[in-house]
């Protein structure tokens, strides 16, 4: 009698110790999604994290994940971060996630964005930092010259391209991380490219940007780089349409028009009155873009103007007479058209 005692017993105990484990280890989510992502902001408190799981029925079992995290001295331990439960995953393991700082990287996918405040706003949205810590880096210039950046010129820095990060990345890790790819990014074969256009790699990103927001065909992005580069070597205005729109701000400008160019009159982006390049890029260009430019054409070229056939390409001139004569065919277009 008492081995029958002793074995029920121990089954009875070896069952409650598989139930645990079963709890413990087996499917604890609450949500129907494939995946929930758990941000805990810095200085938060495991008593903040468990707020965070009730509010959003993240576990079906709260009190025991509270207690197998205790055991387990989770709350001493709570790491920053974004972290990524997936459907089905049990308490031992999101607790050991949390534990050891097993964050999901952030995907940051810059393409083209036009002004410091787009990059603040786009970065402050996807990561802990918000856009006034970042737009406040940006407009720091003590902060920025050991870099040998000003506020006008600081988004040169900023390559287009894929950048994994923690979500809790500050606002000078972020910018630094980005100055540092940017360093990556000039090889010496694109310096030295832009040496032999008598420019510097911040001059050529400058000029890339204005040419970004000129033409989406990449065939004929060295043909007008040719010409912005012949014209800065003459001495002669930019006469950039795209600048008077960033000065403007009326980015969805179809036609600049004198109006705008004088309204703009004061404005340093004013290539029609200023001479050179303007201080800062006017848009973050694509890699495509900036070697498109290093590769200028070897030309003669002092104008272009937009095809009438709206095809998307520009027409190339040497001389006033040609110009003009390209300009007023594709005028007539746009007033046929009524495109104001």
């Amino acid at each position: 009698m008492f081995r029958k005692l002793l074995v029920s017993l121990f089954i009875l105990v070896l069952v409650v110790i598989l139930f645990l484990a079963w709890k413990v280890t087996g499917s604890n989510t609450a949500f129907k999604e494939d995946k929930y992502a758990l941000y805990i902001k810095t200085g938060s408190s495991f008593e903040n994290v468990m707020q965070t799981l009730r509010a959003d029925s993240v576990i079906k079992d709260p009190g025991l994940f509270s207690f197998i995290a205790k055991k387990l001295n989770l709350p001493p331990k709570i790491k920053a971060g974004k972290y990524e439960i997936r459907k089905g995953a049990g308490i031992w393991g999101i607790v050991q996630t949390i534990r050891h700082g097993k964050q999901t990287p952030v995907n940051l996918v810059i393409t083209k964005l036009r002004t410091k405040e787009d990059f603040a706003r786009f970065a402050g949205q996807r990561l802990e930092c918000d856009s006034l810590a970042i737009i406040t880096l940006l407009n720091n210039n003590d902060s920025l010259q050991s870099k040998g950046l000003d506020t006008s010129n600081v988004m040169t820095a900023i390559i287009p391209n894929t950048y994994s990060f923690f979500w809790n990345t500050t606002a000078a890790a972020l910018f630094n991380r980005l100055y540092n790819e940017e360093k990556k990014f000039w090889k010496e074969e694109r310096v030295q490219k832009a040496r032999n256009l008598g420019l510097t790699p911040q001059q050529v990103y400058i000029l890339a940007s204005v040419i970004e927001e000129e033409t989406n065909k990449y065939d004929e992005m060295p043909l007008m780089a040719s010409v912005y580069i012949n014209r800065l070597n003459k001495g002669m205005p930019l006469g950039a349409d795209p600048t008077i729109k960033f000065a403007s701000r009326n980015f969805a400008a179809r036609r600049v028009t004198l109006k705008m160019i004088s309204e703009s009159a004061e404005s340093p982006y004013n290539t029609y009155k200023n001479k050179g390049l303007p201080p800062g890029p006017i848009c973050t260009p694509s890699v495509k873009t900036i070697d498109a430019t290093l590769d200028a054409a070897a030309t003669n070229y002092l104008y272009f103007c937009a095809k009438p056939d709206f095809s998307g390409y520009h027409a190339f001139a040497v001389t006033d007479t040609e110009h003009f004569r390209n300009a007023r065919a594709y005028q007539k277009a746009l007033n046929r058209l009524k495109i104001k």
